[in-house]
């Protein structure tokens, strides 16, 4: 156990340690040792507790107190912050939720005990890979990259101290929620990262980030006021505050008020997964440097939210629950995925896209079978580390061409051929075989078809119509990457090596784990689902037996498609043909003699897919779908 501790602590040490100093170039040694100490020890956990889960006994009356303090400070200071910024709601969700602490320390949780406070099993090890490998190698990325953000604004003070203090205490507190069996502890981790979050995305401090901060806070909140809800129902109806206990449930019980305060804590982790109809904070958090992007999008924030609704899939299992975070998720997948084919901003094209797949990870937990839960793990995998690395090289990109606009990207293969190849890489990883978003988006369309449920119908649909526009807007954007502008200086050397070891690290974990495919399989997700899922819900036989073709036709398509690119080709280089009367490849001679220039421009549909009319019809539909599966519930739990 000593182990695990250690490895949620290691980031808090970092944390503070880079908080204290101020000197730039002692920062980045700092960094990299912590982010390295953070690997080590999450693949040395991984390692020594895979298999059957445990649980450890960590209990203290004075670490709850700690923790209840803790909350009730922060919980003034948002209060204090809302008045400050004159955001009034926030100040309200604030004071609401520090009397319902108040209320569930005093009141409610009385008398109950959770000796048992950690838990850790293959789902758990899973995040926890994500986390530390991942993460870390985002602040490791952070450390180049805020060097030329300062530069960029070295008019204002320097206040990356704090940056680095929240990057890493968001690591912990990361861990803090995928580790604990004490639910008091998961809200109380829960909350930290909701303020992490809060405060890197204002961390800027212009009025656009300070608005999206609290637009942030302010829908977490409500998650937060619903994960508390969930508590104060556990302790008052059953008397525990255990996971481990919850989860023991069988799914045949999960009626009435279990029922309730399951799609309560369901609704938290849709709130954090970033739902419809609470996605925009997610797209104001697009505001923040690149570094803190990719750490919400994608190995973080949003997987709390994922993490918690999969640990929930099987009491989700035949229940308007489970048919609520279906609805909600399909939808969010459909209709995300149409909103980002109206976008030109490449760090908006990459945050409609987390959303849709994270509604397609909610949708699979929300079904309740091993085999929905296999495909919605894959899928969690998959995206956070192509999303990281699509976030970061966008980072990269903005840096060196002055725009984040796809548009712009021409000729970026001439002008930074090494990172237009990871950005290919990442773009292909999304949408194309043999990468394993496609294979899990399959395996999650065959969960839905075996589903015997009147939900399974709507679900096939969305993720049919929902996949054909994911790939009109990737491969929009790879096809402007593809293009080639001759006589195109090449700036790539500029890049700072931090970068390029993050980039290239991550672009190796895309290849890495699509052969591995089978292999985490079988180690971790298929065992997790054998113990987490009642027997009866579905036979595993066949998933675990079809893990070997996938990984022969895996291979065999990963060869093929780098053939074209060895060896060199005979074709002789022409420049484009213009009728005749070309001036340069990018320019020709008009009907009246004047040059004309040659542009090349997508089709982004504003009209039909523009993201106002889509969030609309999104928010209004999802927020129906909740509230009317949330009273009918309750009207089953008072009748």
């Amino acid at each position: 156990m000593n182990d695990i501790l250690l490895m949620m602590v290691i980031p808090f040490i970092v944390a503070c340690i880079l908080l204290v100093v101020k000197n730039d170039r002692a920062r980045g040694p700092i960094s990299y040792i912590g982010a390295a100490l953070i690997i080590a020890t999450s693949i040395w956990v991984a390692w020594n507790y895979h298999g059957d889960p445990q649980t450890f006994e960590v209990s203290g009356e004075s670490i709850d107190l700690l923790m209840f303090a803790i909350e009730a400070i922060l919980g003034l200071v948002i209060i204090y912050l809302g008045i400050k910024h004159k955001k009034p709601i926030a100040s309200v969700l604030g004071l609401v939720q520090l009397v319902m602490s108040v209320c569930f320390e005093f009141v409610f949780k009385e008398g109950i005990e959770v000796e048992n406070g950690l838990y850790i099993d293959d789902l758990s090890i899973v995040m926890i890979l994500i986390i530390g490998i991942i993460g870390s190698l985002i602040c490791v990325y952070a450390v180049g990259y805020m060097r030329d953000f300062q530069e960029h604004h070295a008019d204002e003070k320097d206040r990356r101290r704090w940056f680095f203090f929240l990057l890493f205490v968001f690591l912990s507190a990361m861990y803090g929620v995928v580790l604990s069996n004490n639910l008091v502890w998961m809200f109380f981790f829960w909350e930290i990262t909701t303020l992490c979050s809060f405060a890197l995305i204002g961390f800027t401090r212009t009025e656009e980030a300070v608005n999206n901060s609290f637009r942030q806070l302010i829908l977490n909140l409500i998650g937060g006021i619903a994960f508390l809800a969930a508590l104060i129902l556990l302790a008052d109806q059953e008397g525990f505050l255990a996971l481990d206990r919850l989860l023991a449930t069988p799914d045949a019980l999960v009626a009435d008020w279990l029922l309730v305060a399951v799609m309560l804590m369901a609704l938290a982790g849709i709130v954090k997964s970033a739902q419809m109809p609470f996605h925009t904070w997610l797209l104001g958090a697009m505001v923040a440097p690149t570094p803190t992007s990719a750490l919400l999008h994608s190995s973080t924030m949003v997987k709390a939210g994922v993490f918690m609704l999969l640990k929930l899939s099987p009491l989700l299992y035949g229940n308007i629950g489970g048919d609520m975070v279906m609805a909600v998720g399909g939808l969010t997948f459909l209709l995300a995925s149409m909103a980002a084919i109206s976008q030109s901003n490449a760090k908006r094209v990459l945050a409609y896209s987390t959303i849709a797949n994270l509604g397609l990870i909610v949708a699979c937990a929300g079904v309740g079978t091993p085999e929905a839960a296999w495909a919605g793990v894959m899928l969690m995998v998959f995206h956070a580390i192509t999303k990281s690395l699509l976030f970061l090289c966008v980072g990269t990109a903005e840096h060196h061409i002055g725009s984040r606009n796809i548009e712009d990207m021409d000729g970026l293969f001439a002008r930074m051929p090494k990172l237009a190849l990871i950005m290919m890489l990442g773009i292909a990883a999304m949408f194309l075989v043999p990468f394993g978003m496609l294979i899990s988006k399959w395996a999650a369309l065959t969960a839905f078809v075996d589903t015997e449920e009147a939900m399974s119908v709507i679900l096939v649909a969305c993720i049919a119509f929902g996949s054909a526009v994911t790939g009109f807007y990737w491969t929009k954007w790879l096809g402007k990457l593809a293009c080639v502008v001759r006589d195109a200086k090449d700036i790539e050397d500029t890049v700072r090596p931090q970068e390029w070891t993050v980039l290239g690290s991550l672009a190796a974990l895309v290849v890495i784990v699509c052969l591995g495919y089978p292999l985490l399989s079988d180690w971790l997700v298929v065992p997790w689902m054998d113990i987490a899922f009642f027997p009866e819900h579905a036979d595993l036989a066949l998933m675990e037996t079809n893990n070997l073709y996938l990984l022969l036709i895996m291979l065999v398509a990963l060869v093929l498609i780098f053939v074209p690119f060895f060896g060199r080709s005979k074709t002789k280089e022409v420049p484009n043909y213009m009728s005749g009367v070309n001036i340069d490849d990018l320019s020709y001679t008009g009907s009246m003699g004047a040059p004309v220039n040659v542009t090349l421009r997508n089709w982004y549909m504003e009209d039909w897919f523009g993201e106002d009319r889509i969030r609309k019809v999104g928010e209004a539909v999802t927020a129906v779908v909740i509230v009317a599966c949330i009273v009918l519930a309750c009207g089953g739990w008072l009748r």
